[in-house]
């Protein structure tokens, strides 16, 4: 059975994807931060299905806790074959002029820091794997890596930014090793990431200007993450595949 960590799986996209991997027979490490309740019940769907699931708590912000987590899902359930590094953080909009470095920080550490950390001890773990096992790391970034979110979200775009920089660095990096390294761009998803930046409306006030005319759901992200960590995708690495609407 093929082993697979989501980071933030609890909600939003993070969800879909657990929900949609668990369905393909992977057993899903549903990572949170918080709120155990959430991630609770994405395992319970995951079992009541017929799946495989088992929540682990780490706030991925804190290296001790990102080492813990891989360390102690290495020791009871076996090695890991995929990494989605979803888990993400915003605040509430803001100019540039209103950003604190506290802010940026908090920021960086959970999307950027967080996440290549999360990178490093997979990689770590893929020493303990045969060559011809199947190593596959999806990153989630945002279409804001490329509009740079004036006036709202500065600091979240330019660490989604950071985020497209590490897949093109790491693909290279990891190739000969058989790790596959990729990046999906969602565009505007009906998430709750919205109520985090105090907007829980933003979707449907800019879904006019979407060349599409709406927002996407979290399955369709989910669609892409998964073909990325199938065979069918197997000659694909450092690649950027946005998923927008045509945005």
């Amino acid at each position: 059975m093929k082993r697979v960590l989501v980071t933030g799986g609890s909600r939003g996209i993070g969800r879909a994807t657990a929900l949609q991997l668990a369905g393909l027979g992977m057993q899903v490490f549903v990572n949170y931060k918080c709120n155990q309740q959430a991630a609770n019940e994405v395992v319970t769907n995951i079992i009541e299905s017929g799946g495989n699931a088992i929540a682990i708590q780490c706030d991925i912000a804190h290296e001790n806790e990102v080492v813990k987590m891989f360390a102690t899902i290495r020791e009871k359930y076996g090695e890991l074959h995929y990494l989605v590094n979803n888990a993400g953080i915003l605040f509430h909009k803001c100019t540039a002029e209103q950003l604190t470095a506290e802010r940026i920080n908090a920021v960086m550490a959970t999307n950027v820091t967080g996440l290549l950390i999360c990178c490093r001890e997979f990689i770590k773990n893929r020493q303990n794997l045969a060559a011809t096992q199947d190593a596959v790391i999806v990153n989630i970034s945002s279409i804001s890596a490329r509009f740079g979110m004036p006036g709202e979200n500065v600091d979240y775009a330019a660490s989604k930014g950071a985020v497209d920089t590490i897949t093109k660095g790491l693909s290279t990096e990891l190739a000969e090793l058989g790790i596959r390294v990729n990046s999906v761009r969602p565009g505007v998803i009906y998430t709750d990431i919205h109520s985090d930046a105090g907007e829980p409306e933003r979707v449907d006030r800019i879904a006019s200007n979407i060349p599409m005319k709406r927002g996407g759901k979290p399955e369709e992200i989910a669609e892409v993450v998964t073909w990325l960590l199938s065979d069918a995708s197997s000659y694909m690495t450092g690649s950027i595949i946005e998923v927008g609407g045509g945005r």
